[in-house]
């Protein structure tokens, strides 16, 4: 079949050469290293210069990784479009998707649009989703205000995780979703798929930006498909524009909404969703429950983040002409701490949670947020990080209450 003669190589070459094949065929090429560590958090290139790196430690970090060539990385991006499913070209330079192993992967092609050559960013994906008590013991949210969130998803609250960049959000949103009752239908809607949902009836979908335009499927068209599937639980990676009306619309019908936004405050979150594109009209606000907003902090020359205040939406006011909120957690600078100001006052806990239990007095909710606050340091201080073992006692309460535990409280 073959008629050119052999090429004889010796055992160390071929060796030599299957490795190479392998890493540029089935693996990532020169990044597989990087990509297999775990401490890596992000990865960037820019052209031809070396590849910088975020460390979870060391943070921003560059690296002694380059591409000999333009010719080379134009040929490495243009690979790693392909594998991802979606080939970059001059027609359509800037590519978004996932890597085989889930991490998120931005490309951009052309030399006219990245002017310094083609570039990408590879934001890392933990093969283990990180728990809850992980994020307790980081500091990066107290045992409290987790038992709040806890509270909240138990009893089909409306939440939205808010930020900016890099600030973890969508760590935490995962984080909590154990939090969720585990015989919930789960619906999630994302562009770039991320989410590990641990309940077991899932409906994961993802959009479709390539193809003709009828074949397209964004954001909206999921969350618009999502209202004739009947979820206990709407899951929206990012909203970033009209999609945001929809998910309105699906909290108005009783379809509890979780999503990241980007925002720095509420009254931020409130303009942006009150203006275009999105456009919901402010009285509709109120259907959504708590905005959590975290945050990347620096601290003792460390990056770190936090959750910096957790507020509730109380309601619109007609007099004012405008949404009246509560800030129920915030964040203390001075000394890292989470301070809780909504003790016997908190809007959601007492008006919502507490009356869809049937609390004759009110007031026996803050017992169920301190039981909650107690399992959960409990857990950190026996060092219980594992997601599946988190998921697992939080599920067996949800069944049996405390004798499902496997350790006083």
């Amino acid at each position: 079949l073959f008629t050119e003669p052999k090429v004889p190589v010796t055992k160390e070459e071929l060796k030599l050469v299957k490795y190479h094949a392998r890493q540029s065929i089935i693996l990532s090429g020169p990044l597989e290293p990087l990509l297999k560590d775990p401490y890596i958090e992000d990865i960037h290139c820019i052209g031809t210069q070396n590849i910088s790196l975020v460390h979870k430690i060391f943070q921003s970090v560059p690296t002694n990784v380059k591409f000999s060539s333009e010719e080379e990385l134009d040929n490495y991006v243009r690979s790693m479009s392909e594998r991802i499913g979606r080939p970059a070209s001059m027609a359509r330079p800037i590519v978004d998707g996932t890597l085989e192993d889930g991490s998120r992967i931005n490309l951009i092609y052309a030399d006219d649009v990245s002017v310094r050559g083609p570039s990408f960013s590879i934001r890392k994906f933990a093969e283990e989703p990180i728990s809850v008590t992980q994020l307790i013991a980081w500091n990066t949210i107290s045992a409290q205000e987790a038992a709040y969130i806890w509270l909240c998803l138990e009893d089909g609250m409306s939440m939205f995780l808010c930020g900016e960049t890099a600030s973890g959000k969508t760590t935490t949103m995962g984080a909590t979703l154990s939090f969720i009752k585990h015989d919930s239908k789960i619906y999630t809607a994302e562009d770039t798929i991320e989410m590990q949902v641990p309940q077991k009836v899932w409906q994961r979908l993802a959009t479709r930006d390539f193809g003709p335009e009828e074949s397209k499927v964004d954001t909206f068209a999921l969350l618009k498909a999502a209202l004739r599937s009947r979820p206990n639980y709407i899951i929206v990676g990012e909203i970033r524009g009209k999609e945001g009306g929809v998910a309105f619309q699906a909290m108005q019908t009783g379809h509890p909404v979780l999503a990241t936004f980007h925002a720095a405050s509420t009254r931020k979150l409130i303009q942006r969703f009150t203006s275009d594109p999105i456009n919901v009209p402010i009285t509709f606000i109120d259907n959504l429950n708590v905005a959590f907003f975290q945050g990347g902090i620096y601290r003792g020359g460390k990056f770190l983040r936090r959750t910096l205040f957790i507020d509730e939406i109380v309601g619109y006011n007609e007099a004012l002409g405008g949404i009246m909120t509560r800030t129920i957690f915030v964040w203390n600078a001075a000394d890292d701490t989470h301070v809780f100001k909504g003790m016997n006052n908190s809007y959601i806990l007492e008006e919502k949670i507490a009356v869809k239990r049937g609390y004759a007095d009110k007031r026996r909710i803050y017992d169920d947020l301190a039981l909650r606050t107690r399992i959960l340091e409990e857990m950190v201080k026996r060092k219980i990080f594992k997601f599946a073992q988190v998921d697992h006692i939080i599920e067996e309460f949800q069944k049996k209450g405390v004798n499902g535990l496997p350790f006083p409280v």
